[in-house]
Parts: C-alpha cells; sequence; structure tokens
C-alpha cells in the first residue's frame, strides 16, 4: 500500500489537485481512495490525499471511509458488530464498527505503533524565539507544542492564528529536527504541528484539547486520530498514562476521541505503544465529480485568500 500510494503521488497528482483543489474542493477537504487491499488478509485499502501530503495514516480519515463503505454497502454490515482490517501505506489496523440498523454509530481501530522521535528539544522559530517541542510519530510526524508555551487558549476564536504560528513552528522543526521512521525510512519529515492543552480530570478520565495544524494552513476539526496516537505515545513515555487507561481527546470543536493505550510495541529496535481510538462520522452527502473538456482549469486552482502560506 505505501507503494501504491508513493507512485500514486509520483505519477498521479492530478487526480488529488482535480479532488481537492479549487472549484471542485476546498482546503478543509481530504479525499481517502478505497481500493483492493495489498495484504490478503485485509477487507480493502485505503490511500488518504490532503492538500500537501499524500499520509500513510489519517485516524479521522479511517473513521470516515469505514462509515461510508458500512453505510453505501462497499462493505456488508453485520450486526451489533462488524469487525474490519484496513489495508493504509502505515500498515494493518483492526477496525470494530459498532452497527444498528444499517447504520454505523461508532468506529474503534487500532493504529501502528506509534513512538516518540524527540524529547523536550529547544527549536529555534523566527518571530518566536526558542520554543520547547517534542516529535512523536501516530501514523504521521508530529510536532507537538504545549498551546500555553506560545500563548494560547485553544478557543475557536484563536484559529487563524493558531495556523499561522502552527505552521512557522513545523517549518522550523522540520529543518533542525531530522525525524526518520525507524522501520521504513521514506516516511520521515515533520508535516503536522499538534497544539498540546492542560491534561484535566473529567468524570474521572485524563481529558485534554488540541488542535492540528495541517498544510498549507488550516485547523484539524476533530480531535485529530494519528495526532492523538502520537500523543499518547509521548504521555506513555512521560509516565502520565499507562496502558489501558482511558484518555479523552477534544478538538477545537469539542468533540471528542476516546483513546487508550491497548498494547506496547516495537517499531523497529524503538519501544512503540498501539493506540486505540474511537470516534464516529456521518455521512452528508454523495457527489460526483468530473472535467468538462473546455475547462481552463482541469486540475483546478489555489489561491492564497483561503490557501494559506
Amino acid at each position: 500500500m505505501f507503494e501504491r500510494m508513493t507512485t500514486l503521488e509520483r505519477e498521479s497528482p492530478w487526480l488529488r489537485d482535480m479532488l481537492l483543489f479549487d472549484p471542485r474542493g476546498s482546503v478543509n477537504a481530504a479525499v481517502n481512495l478505497i481500493t483492493p487491499p495489498g495484504d490478503p488478509t485485509a477487507d480493502f485499502g485505503m490511500i488518504v490525499m490532503e492538500s500537501d501530503y499524500f499520509p500513510p495514516m489519517s485516524g479521522s480519515n479511517l473513521i470516515c471511509t469505514v462509515t461510508v463503505a458500512l453505510e453505501t454497502g462497499v462493505i456488508s454490515v453485520r450486526e451489533p458488530e462488524t469487525l474490519l482490517r484496513v489495508d493504509t501505506p502505515a500498515g494493518l489496523v483492526e477496525v470494530r464498527a459498532q452497527c444498528l440498523g444499517g447504520r454505523c454509530k461508532r468506529v474503534t481501530f487500532r493504529n501502528v505503533a506509534s513512538f516518540v522521535m524527540h524529547r523536550n528539544r529547544p527549536v529555534e522559530v523566527p518571530g518566536l524565539g526558542t520554543v520547547r517541542v517534542d516529535v512523536a510519530y501516530g501514523g504521521m510526524i508530529y510536532c507537538i507544542v504545549d498551546a500555553a508555551d506560545v500563548g494560547f487558549s485553544l478557543a475557536r476564536s484563536e484559529a487563524r492564528d493558531l495556523v499561522e504560528i502552527g505552521e512557522r513552528i513545523k517549518s522550523a522543526a522540520a529543518d533542525q529536527l531530522p525525524s526518520v521512521h525507524p522501520a521504513n525510512p521514506d516516511i520521515h519529515t515533520i508535516n503536522q504541528t499538534e497544539f498540546a492543552g492542560p491534561i484535566e480530570i473529567r468524570d474521572g478520565v485524563k481529558t485534554s484539547k488540541n488542535a492540528v495544524v495541517v498544510s498549507p494552513g488550516r485547523l484539524d476539526r476533530c480531535p485529530c486520530g494519528t495526532g492523538s496516537s502520537a500523543r499518547l505515545a509521548l504521555l506513555h513515555a512521560r509516565g502520565e498514562l499507562s496502558l489501558g487507561e482511558p484518555f479523552r481527546h477534544l478538538s477545537i470543536l469539542d468533540t471528542s476521541f476516546d483513546c487508550a493505550i491497548a498494547a506496547t510495541a516495537k517499531a523497529g529496535d524503538v519501544a512503540a505503544v498501539i493506540p486505540e481510538i474511537s470516534g464516529r462520522a456521518w455521512l452528508t452527502g454523495i457527489s460526483q465529480y468530473g472535467i468538462d473538456p473546455e475547462d481552463p482549469f482541469p486540475t483546478g486552482y489555489r489561491l492564497g485568500d483561503t490557501w494559506f502560506r
């Protein structure tokens, strides 16, 4: 699946551009391709296409894709629970989908091995000075920043500023902290900033808000599955979250993913964890896309009024 993804990105980027760029798409969208799996034990394959990257894995996109596959009949629904294996470029992902009346009510997945790559490292950011960051992998490589350290409370009103500062931190961290996956050197370089809020105990569960900046400049609207996985790995490495302990991750919209560390593992020779993430998606429409042969912008375009740089 990783080879399929890189081949698609290298040889057919027009497909991503046509679907995601204006006028058909928008900066806030992503596209997921359902493909035959590379692994014969999997039910289907998934390739995620985002504005600037083809990421190996995305938890929120997986939740959406599983929901669509079940509710449109691509995969047969088995009630009360449908068990699936999804083949992603990052590896096989085990999925449990709670189903009722033909609807997918909740998706829980065990993600790929997630681990810390850098701990408490200083990064020099133009206009900000020295910022302390951690770097962790959860299917994408995240630069994790304490939101309070850079003056954020993760309120909705901060969204534009979070994007602007987050992109600057990501660029600086990517330059100053080389980050390479120990088992797949083709997965490298920090490509997301995750602002982490303080941990509180709510209804007996450790709970924290976060905001992930997705290039070229938008906030993830959900709590972010791979970002949650990266943060679980970091919390475990710090001794702040134990195996099986519940953790609730909130988005800037206060939607939530219920998380836990299901097991410990290895990524190459690096200590890792297997995160379990649970959330829900809703099917909002069915569309068809195409290209008029006379269209002057067959693969779309990007303008800086919405496509931030």
